[in-house]
């Protein structure tokens, strides 16, 4: 009788009653029942195709825009931290996979003498992260550059899709049900490296001396609404500083809020409702939020 054909082993690396702490930017929050992080996107596939139906599934990047709570994720997390990273640049193109920090693109496009990237040394987190809510920072965004993006869902199954197959607005992009990103393909200009460069040194430097960029938190806190700045709205509630246990309003940029070294996720959800109920009660205006908030309470 002839043997079954053996199955693929996995390569990538799973973690059981895994802390969450140090895969997100806030470093709060309680522990996944299980956590992978993926050799590659064959081994992803195939980890994928192992799990039982209807599991929830939560993907992680670099963990900013996100609020994990006290009691943890009861799911797997798929974390590209480290892994899924890979850049190649062909002419005006630059293929992106979603592990790869925005940062690091943003300087490997400008030293390949590209432009119209500088933006995403910006944004603190991953290029699949900035898909899937189509990040900005001074006054760039990240879909207008996107040429194609290449997806995964729960079968493992990859598709490359088109940016006509989305609908992206402000922080926001409506996807397949059960698709996630892995990879993007970024139509750039050429141009002279030396002054992007030198614009992306302009935007650290900007970024270094106007946001608490040395302190735990998960970036923006919450969306900016039409004609208005939410930081301004939250400063004119008279908020900068104000602290809920471990968690503050930053003095220095008041749309971050900020784990000052002893914050639960607790303290963090409660300072961000109380700074939305303020800021109607005075200005009229109801804030959304830009951070995604998953998990369980304690």
């Amino acid at each position: 009788m002839m043997a079954a054909p053996r199955q693929p082993a996995l390569r990538g690396e799973l973690r059981v009653n895994e802390p969450l702490q140090r895969y997100n930017t806030w470093r709060i929050g309680g522990a996944a029942r299980q956590l992978y992080l993926p050799a590659d996107v064959d081994d992803l596939a195939l980890f994928l195709q192992g799990l039982p139906a209807g599991e929830p599934l939560l993907w992680i990047g670099l963990g900013s825009n996100l609020l994990i709570r006290d009691g943890g994720f009861a799911g797997t997390v798929i974390s590209l931290q480290g892994r899924l990273n890979a850049r190649h640049v062909a002419g005006d193109r630059v293929h992106v996979e979603a592990g790869a920090s925005c940062a690091k693109v943003a300087r490997e496009c400008a030293r390949a003498n590209l432009t119209g990237a500088a933006f995403l040394a910006g944004i603190p987190g991953t290029m699949g992260g900035a898909l899937a809510m189509n990040a900005g920072a001074f006054g760039g965004e990240t879909w207008p550059i996107v040429a194609s993006v290449t997806t995964i869902d729960r079968n493992g199954t990859v598709r490359e899709r088109q940016p006509g197959e989305f609908r992206v607005g402000y922080r926001e992009v409506v996807r397949p049900a059960e698709e996630w990103f892995i990879a993007c393909e970024l139509q750039l200009q050429r141009g002279d490296a030396a002054a992007e460069q030198a614009a992306i040194k302009a935007l650290l430097e900007r970024r270094a001396a106007t946001q608490p960029t040395g302190l735990p938190s998960c970036g923006s806190t919450f969306r900016n609404p039409a004609g208005d700045f939410a930081a301004r709205l939250i400063e004119a509630s008279g908020l900068k500083g104000y602290r809920i246990g471990g968690a503050e309003v930053s003095p220095k940029h008041a749309n971050f809020l900020i784990n000052t070294g002893d914050a639960t996720a607790a303290d963090i959800e409660a300072l961000i409702a109380h700074v939305r109920d303020e800021v109607l009660r005075l200005h009229g205006i109801a804030l959304q939020t830009e951070v995604h908030m998953v998990g369980d309470p304690l």
